[in-house]
């Protein structure tokens, strides 16, 4: 996950490829394929201006 969606980071999930998008691969391939950003995403909800769910929990995730 963290590789498919490099240069994503402003871009709204809902405008991802619906494979692409963390709850879609949460239901599909079962939490074991998401990242730890990706769980967290889908945790969070929503990311802030300019930058979505897996760019914010990916940030925080580095600040740890």
């Amino acid at each position: 996950m963290e590789k498919r969606d490099k240069g994503k980071s402003n871009l709204h999930i809902k405008d991802w490829p619906e494979g692409d998008r963390p709850r879609e691969m949460l239901l599909e391939k079962g939490a074991g394929a998401l990242s730890d950003a990706a769980v967290l995403a889908i945790l969070l909800r929503t990311g802030r201006q300019g930058q979505n769910a897996i760019a914010l929990a990916r940030e925080m995730i580095n600040k740890l």
